[in-house]
């Protein structure tokens, strides 16, 4: 599994548990929907960490509670 995949299924999660769309998402953070649907869709292998800031502002955390789930943390990663 890649990075980009990692995170796209984390925010993918999240939305789910929050109850909102990609487009509220987007929304929220302040980003553009093609964006975060470039992320989830696998198109964007390695979000910026000003895209993940913006993100996660827009979800109500840090950068750091966004990034800290098992997936993510015990999982070996593929270099891209």
């Amino acid at each position: 599994m890649t990075y980009g995949e990692v995170i796209a299924k984390r925010l993918q999660e999240i939305c789910a548990e929050k109850g909102i769309t990609i487009n509220r998402l987007a929304t929220l953070s302040g980003i553009r929907q093609s964006t975060l649907e470039n992320i989830v869709g696998g198109h964007t292998n390695n979000p910026s960490l000003k895209t993940l800031h913006r993100i996660a502002t827009g979800l109500n955390m840090t950068v750091s509670q966004l990034l800290d789930f098992p997936m993510l943390n015990e999982q070996r990663i593929d270099n891209e």
